[in-house]
């Protein structure tokens, strides 16, 4: 990424090379990747510097949009302060009701955890259909259900449960990003990588 610099500010941001005129000179696309870095400087071309100090993680905050300073002899792009989405749901208010756009009380928009919560029982669910033809065999009169699958179907509806417990204690957007973060609790020869929230258990 370039920034044409004009009187000590950023005037045009380039992603990809291009032709531009400058002044009353066109110049090809190609100088941006022949020309050297003080070649392309001297006609006010700098290349851009991110800064990502301020870029949070966005299924979690919502970022701004990048601004481009001049300053030192360098343009560097950078973020404003992060907001973090909603961890809790919206709820449709009295005046919504009035005003026809939903029941007071119900979801107006679902939050992080609602979300999050959503996402662990769809896994769940997906894994419990891999050994659902054993229950239905069984309710049609066939084989009975095994018990190391009967087991195992018990254990993921209760880790489902206690992931979705974690997500609804953590006290905010950073706690409930926490959850899925790998640590290595092994060494480095040997690396066992765990987050807070665990893993389903497998057949």
């Amino acid at each position: 990424m370039w920034a044409l610099v004009e009187s000590g500010s950023v005037t045009k941001v380039y992603t990809r090379p291009r032709s531009l005129t400058i002044g009353d000179v066109s110049y090809p696309s190609n100088i941006f990747t022949m020309w050297s870095k003080s070649e392309l400087e001297a006609l006010g071309i700098y290349e851009v510097e991110i800064d990502n100090t301020n870029l949070k993680d966005q299924g979690y905050y919502t970022n701004t949009d990048q601004t481009f300073a001049f300053g030192s002899g360098k343009v560097t792009a950078s973020y404003g302060s992060a907001t973090a989405q909603l961890i809790a749901d919206t709820l449709y208010t009295a005046q919504d009701e009035t005003d026809g756009f939903g029941t007071e009380g119900e979801v107006k928009t679902k939050g992080l955890k609602s979300l999050h919560k959503d996402r662990v029982n769809e896994q769940a669910g997906g894994i419990l259909s891999q050994t659902d033809w054993y229950s239905i065999r069984a309710a049609d009169g066939g084989t009975a259900v095994p018990s190391s699958v009967s087991t195992h179907r018990t254990a993921v509806r209760t880790k489902a449960n206690a992931m979705c417990t974690q997500i609804d204690n953590a006290s905010d957007v950073d706690a409930l990003a926490a959850l899925y973060v790998y640590t290595n609790t092994g060494t480095e020869e040997n690396p066992v990588l765990t987050r807070p929230l665990g893993e389903f258990p497998t057949l």
